[in-house]
């Protein structure tokens, strides 16, 4: 229809891609279409430092914190939505390693064949820095496939023995085994923020659209996809 209101564009980490996936129906439903662009925070942030702007951003906190100050982002217009820790996943039907303590850990991802990780996503750069503190990075990294994506794809396929990734992210892959999540010394929550670009041509409905991400039936999906809820329940 001619005065159907354009679509709110959307910049958002993989990390809610599975959220935003299954709650569009119910957005669409009260008026709030949108269209994502999906990858890593870097990733996008990249493509932002290069022009590219939307209406909605949802990144890592630190990154919306960075575009606010910068004023890429509307002041006052952030709200952290939910975290996710990272976990291991292997292809469905395969051995589960023991991940549950440090030593348990470290002994895994020394005895896996192959190990996946995101090259520039959250997950990854903490992994690369987590083997270097147990003293294993140059065997993790001489068997490591590193690319960006979603990386449960690769254990999947069974192109790696053993996925790394946030465990949302791994929740979006059919065809595999989610292991559980990093040891609590070894874990590194990301939070995960959004706000309303500052060049937005319809920055009320980009606001709706947020305030819709602290819904009940939101914070639900959220957690059947790996993530803890931050927003107020409104």
């Amino acid at each position: 229809m001619a005065n159907q209101p354009a679509a709110i564009r959307i910049l958002c980490t993989l990390g809610l891609r599975g959220v935003l996936t299954d709650i569009a129906p119910m957005l669409a439903a009260s008026g709030i279409g949108f269209d994502a662009s999906y990858g890593a925070t870097n990733m996008l942030l990249g493509r932002m430092a290069e022009g590219e702007s939307a209406d909605v951003a949802i990144l890592v906190d630190a990154a919306i914190d960075a575009l606010t100050r910068q004023g890429t982002i509307a002041a006052g217009s952030p709200r952290d939505l939910a975290r996710s820790g990272v976990g291991i996943a292997v292809k469905a039907g395969a051995a589960k390693p023991d991940i549950g303590t440090i030593e348990a850990f470290r002994g895994a991802m020394l005895a896996a064949r192959s190990i996946g990780y995101s090259k520039s996503g959250a997950s990854g750069l903490h992994f690369a820095e987590l083997i270097g503190r147990l003293g294993i990075a140059a065997e993790v990294t001489r068997k490591a496939k590193v690319q960006d994506g979603v990386v449960g794809e690769l254990a999947a396929t069974g192109e790696v023995e053993i996925a790394v990734q946030q465990i949302s992210e791994l929740k979006l892959v059919d065809g595999i085994d989610i292991v559980g999540s990093l040891p609590d010394e070894l874990q590194k929550l990301t939070v995960f923020s959004a706000g309303v670009f500052a060049a937005s041509a319809q920055p009320a409905r980009a606001a709706a659209l947020i305030a819709a991400l602290a819904r009940p039936e939101v914070a639900a999906v959220m957690r059947h996809k790996g993530l803890e809820p931050l927003a107020p329940v409104v």
